[in-house]
């Protein structure tokens, strides 16, 4: 497994997690079977947005041997009285939901306690006008949560939130579906949704990845927005590669569909290529770098990825940018002008010209 670590809270964090969506209505003895395997690849956290209430006494089996090595998404406002996913508000449906999902669990503690699925301004004022914001808040001052995190497909409501301070984590859609504007919660513009993850990693916010394949669709030429099949790898490494990106969690039903996901791990820069993807980019994303490295290796051994991603936060304010910059093996000073990232660009931007702006923003 890899780790990235975390850059608020410190925790070293497996890039693959579990989205546990869809494990519920698998039997328990593979679902348990299947979440143990994902343990003992090294994968340490868990999303418990699930579809059934199964999950919980599955997970609880699984892992409350371990449960200190595991870090835990559990939101407050998931309810799941009914034997099957609900949303709620009421402060009194939230409190009892907390409680049995930690009973079953088997923990008394919370990881990342998260202000759960968002997605418009009405939600958050009625979130803090029912009192549910103020128990997560007490829960954490007593110690029960350890983060806050947020959940949402909302990038302008994202922004408003993390203007509180509040949140040190986000749960949200990454896929290029979604960030090309295809799909139920294809929710801002490429540019509005770049922003966000550039924000998050300038400011230190985790982003946890769900709906990485698009619930599936990408996995299709005949269910795909553009026609042609993507790999559960390449939607991986797609999420990977935006900034602010600390885990990705793949929504899996059994063992077969974690190690799938696995696959990432041994899958070589060819497996991992989604530059197929510059073929049908809307506008607004042409030109604008992703930092997905399809254009090296740089003859003069420049990381173009990286070279543009400090750039970039370095603008909008990111104190740390410049200081990640200076200590880059090559800078953008050292291109040399022949072409090849301008060639190999799948999103089509005209890098040897940018290298010639960036170096002259940080004056090297």
């Amino acid at each position: 497994m890899k780790y990235r670590i975390h850059p608020k809270t410190g925790d070293q964090i497996s890039m693959i997690g579990i989205g546990t969506g869809p494990v519920g209505d698998t039997p328990e003895k593979e679902a348990v079977a299947a979440l143990s395997f994902a343990y003992e690849n090294g994968v340490n956290y868990a999303d418990f947005a699930t579809a059934g209430a199964k999950t919980f006494r599955y997970a609880g089996e699984a892992f409350a041997s371990v449960r200190k090595n595991l870090f835990y998404q559990i939101h407050f406002g998931a309810n799941y009285e009914s034997g099957e996913y609900g949303w709620t508000t009421d402060l009194d449906t939230v409190k009892r939901q907390v409680d049995w999902q930690l009973r079953e669990l088997k923990t008394d503690y919370i990881d990342f306690g998260m202000i759960h699925c968002l997605d418009e301004k009405t939600d958050w004022e009625t979130y803090q006008k029912n009192g549910v914001l103020d128990y997560l808040l007490e829960m954490r001052q007593s110690g029960v949560v350890r983060h806050i995190g947020l959940s949402t497909h909302t990038p302008e409501l994202a922004a408003q939130i993390l203007d509180t301070g509040l949140v040190e984590q986000i749960m949200f859609s990454i896929n290029p579906s979604y960030d090309y504007q295809h799909g139920e919660f294809a929710i801002g513009s490429a540019g509005e949704r770049m922003a966000l993850y550039r924000r998050c990693e300038a400011e230190g916010i985790g982003i946890s990845v769900m709906k990485p394949y698009s619930a599936g669709q990408l996995l299709q030429a005949e269910t795909s927005p553009f026609g042609q099949a993507l790999t559960k790898v390449q939607c991986i490494q797609y999420a990977l590669d935006k900034p602010g990106v600390v885990t990705v969690l793949p929504g899996i039903r059994n063992t077969a569909d974690m190690k799938e996901a696995l696959a990432w791990l041994d899958a070589d820069a060819q497996a991992r290529d989604y530059s197929v993807l510059g073929t049908f980019t809307p506008k607004d994303v042409t030109g604008t770098c992703v930092y997905c490295n399809h254009c090296a290796p740089c003859p003069a051994g420049l990381n173009v990825g990286l070279i543009n991603k400090y750039y970039d936060l370095a603008v909008i304010g990111d104190s740390m940018a410049a200081d990640h910059y200076k200590k880059l093996d090559k800078h953008a000073s050292d291109c040399i002008g022949c072409g090849h990232c301008d060639g190999r660009c799948p999103f089509h931007v005209a890098q040897s010209e940018r290298m010639k702006r960036i170096a002259e923003y940080f004056g090297s």
